[in-house]
């Protein structure tokens, strides 16, 4: 008699076990508002993924039979897998090396997930000296998908003195290291540059050339050059500018006039050409100064992003969702904010299988709550700005995993700890 328990246990084992793998999809995310800016998709419908961890349908109403696995997403947006385009992941123990290697920089798995980021992109923390260090102890050992910039500075993002030196800004060997690892490298990025010439700017678009014409994003500050002569005559189209809404003193030119306060006409004459306007936020590159004005004008950024590092999560700009945050409080509309940390960088980094919902594409899914309520917003100024909404995570899917989930809205719920495994 004592078996007979035992029996029925293992009978209905077996019967969760067949019915996972006659299951037609993974995981379903059910009842929710998707926004899709590739395929023009911005209504109530259900999102299927497959058992490889792809998109595999999308319709109005799945049976939740089908799956495996389903997220009650009613009253809550659906969106491609967050693509945080500017980040610093280079984490380490060397000291004083500022975001290279560094106890500056942060590993991504503790700060993506939970805010609904799928995908990271590094920029310019490793040269084409440390790149294959950054890859294995970082990119190689992540759950987030982390991709990169390739600082034209050989020895990456060190600080000080490292950065000025010309000798080290090498287009080919930077070139054959992007080549070498196309799968995870998106371009070259200039930052920090003191002096007044163009060097490091016209080898990292030289790098590019030779690498497939891949894009430039720079960190344009302390040389005192000219941003309309960056933006009009330096840049191809795709070049990417950073820290957007920032700048103003003597070495960076700000997007807005010293005199009126107003939008410099270049600024729309620059996205007719192609050029990428990234928020970057930043521990200080961003400021409602420059913010406001250019919005009013109608002027918003492309691509938003964090310039996330150790100097900057706890500061005003605290992570994606408070960025998208303070877009959404100036009166940017939802599935122009979705944009810009979707489909929009998935283009600009050439990564096409990324940040939409197309039947075939990565199986990442962020869920989202449109908060409402009294919320303040500020800059690293201490201007602030109120607002009646806000944008906050529910679940994050990576490849059709489940990698986060705040409230417990799927089921069935994992019965282990230390992270949420694979079907």
């Amino acid at each position: 008699m004592k078996r007979a328990p035992i029996l029925i246990l293992l009978l209905f084992l077996a019967q969760i076990v067949v019915a996972q793998n006659s299951a037609q999809y993974a995981i379903l995310i059910k009842g929710g508002h998707v926004i899709d800016p590739k395929n023009k998709i911005n209504e109530l419908m259900d999102v299927a993924i497959d058992k490889e961890g792809k998109i595999a349908a999308l319709a109005k109403n799945i049976d939740s039979k089908t799956a495996v696995r389903v997220v009650d997403a009613k009253g809550l947006y659906v969106t491609p897998g967050i693509i945080d385009m500017h980040t610093h992941n280079f984490a380490g123990t060397e000291p004083d090396k500022y975001l290279r290697n560094s106890y500056y920089a942060n590993q991504p798995d503790g700060f993506s997930f939970r805010v609904g980021v799928t995908t990271v992109v590094d920029a310019g923390s490793a040269g084409w000296r440390n790149f294959e260090k950054f890859k294995d102890q970082t990119i190689d050992r992540s759950r987030t998908r982390v991709l990169s910039f390739l600082n034209i500075v050989g020895e990456g993002m060190a600080g000080g003195s490292i950065e000025q030196d010309n000798a080290d800004m090498d287009a080919r060997l930077s070139a054959d290291m992007a080549l070498k690892h196309k799968d995870h490298i998106v371009g070259f990025k200039v930052a920090h540059y003191n002096k007044p010439d163009w060097v490091p700017i016209d080898r990292a678009i030289e790098a590019g050339k030779i690498a497939g014409n891949i894009p430039v994003i720079v960190d344009f500050g302390g040389s005192g050059l000219s941003l309309e002569e960056l933006t009009m005559k330096k840049f191809r189209a795709g070049d990417i500018y950073t820290h957007t809404f920032g700048g103003g003193g003597k070495e960076r030119e700000a997007i807005t006039d010293p005199q009126t306060g107003k939008l410099r006409p270049f600024v729309f004459e620059a996205r007719q050409r192609g050029v990428i306007w990234d928020v970057g936020h930043g521990a200080a590159s961003f400021s409602f100064t420059h913010a406001i004005p250019a919005t009013k004008a109608g002027f918003f950024p492309d691509v938003i992003s964090t310039d996330h590092h150790g100097g900057s999560m706890n500061s005003a700009m605290k992570d994606i969702l408070n960025v998208m945050n303070k877009f959404l409080t100036l009166g940017m509309q939802i599935p122009d904010i979705i944009n810009s940390v979707t489909w929009k960088p998935a283009q600009v980094i050439n990564r096409e299988q990324l940040g939409n919902l197309s039947i075939g594409s990565e199986g990442d899914v962020t869920v989202l709550r449109i908060r409402k309520g009294k919320f303040g917003v500020f800059d690293q100024m201490g201007q602030r700005l109120e607002g009646k909404q806000r944008f906050e995570c529910e679940v994050t899917i990576k490849g059709g995993r489940v990698f986060y989930d705040l409230n417990g809205l799927t089921d069935p719920l994992p019965k282990v700890a230390g992270g949420l495994p694979s079907l």
